[in-house]
């Protein structure tokens, strides 16, 4: 199959070159694993106050199969699985051919367009699951950091999170949770402790919110919160809507409050929202939409 390289310094120069102002810092907090179908009854009021005072969908649609790589992956490159070729949980790249790569030899994310078209960009990365960085294209980072799997604990991440965000300041910032998606395959979704996990995030998040708005750089900055897939009893990786459905919520200066998101939203439609956000140019080929979260 012909490759087509993607000159991505052309991509949206006209916009590196304006006037027009400053993007707003985005921080995004995946947690893997979190299931919309579990979301109702559980105690989680910094992600529900998000919600109110932001943009969101609880029925974010997993791509196939409903693992983690192969979503991850989709979420900030705008493709399907079928066209990415990522389709093994633990993928470390394209298992099938795509024809879309960047002159780095990588599948052009988001991240990929922020250096391209703000080379001047702070572009940062924690993960508790190293695994993610394939589905990244971590040459576009100024740093990627595993943080190392805290399976029962996600202090030591949280704690890397807030002296990153308030010492180093990124523009663009992912940090990749490795829970809930332990506690499920361990006890199972939906369980006791599956509740007490995803409390004990929020909670986590909530310090992290409150640690920019101490240093002054909350008012600035879009909170996204996003999962990969949910999960069914012990598993995940088939069709259930159990396993499929995940939430998007996004918070922050120039995101529509209060707006429950009417339309399906697929996993490859984050990544054009994303650049939206940021105001950045996407690739033709990007199959996802930017969603209508913006003011």
């Amino acid at each position: 199959m012909k490759r087509i390289l993607i000159l991505l310094a052309a991509l949206g120069c006209l916009l590196s070159c304006s006037t027009a102002p400053k993007a707003p810092r985005v921080v995004i907090i995946g947690l893997d694993g979190l299931g919309s179908a579990y979301m109702d009854s559980l105690a989680i009021p910094v992600m529900r106050s998000l919600m109110a005072e932001g943009s969101y969908t609880l029925h974010k649609r997993s791509v196939l199969p409903s693992a983690s790589a192969i979503n991850w992956a989709s979420m900030f490159n705008g493709l399907p699985t079928e066209i990415h070729g990522y389709t093994r949980w633990n993928s470390k790249g394209p298992d099938l051919p795509c024809p879309y790569v960047a002159e780095n030899g990588m599948l052009p994310t988001v991240f990929t367009l922020m250096r391209a078209q703000h080379p001047e960009a702070k572009i940062i990365a924690l993960a508790e699951w190293d695994g993610v960085k394939y589905c990244l294209d971590t040459l576009a980072f100024d740093a990627y950091r595993w943080v190392g799997e805290e399976a029962e604990d996600n202090v030591v991440t949280t704690r890397a999170v807030i002296d990153c965000l308030t010492q180093e300041q990124p523009d663009l910032f992912y940090v990749h949770y490795d829970n809930p998606d332990h506690v499920g395959h361990s006890i199972g979704w939906g369980t006791p402790e599956y509740a007490a996990k995803v409390e004990e995030l929020d909670g986590f998040i909530g310090e992290i919110i409150g640690a920019l708005k101490a240093a002054g750089l909350y008012d600035d900055t879009v909170i996204v919160i996003t999962s990969d897939h949910g999960g069914i009893i012990r598993g995940h990786g088939k069709t259930h809507f159990e396993e499929m459905e995940a939430p998007l919520i996004l918070r922050g200066p120039g995101i529509r409050k209060g707006f429950e998101i009417p339309d399906l939203v697929m996993q490859y439609d984050v990544a054009p929202t994303l650049a939206a956000i940021l105001g950045l140019e996407t690739p033709d080929f990007w199959r996802g939409r930017a969603l209508p979260v913006q003011e």
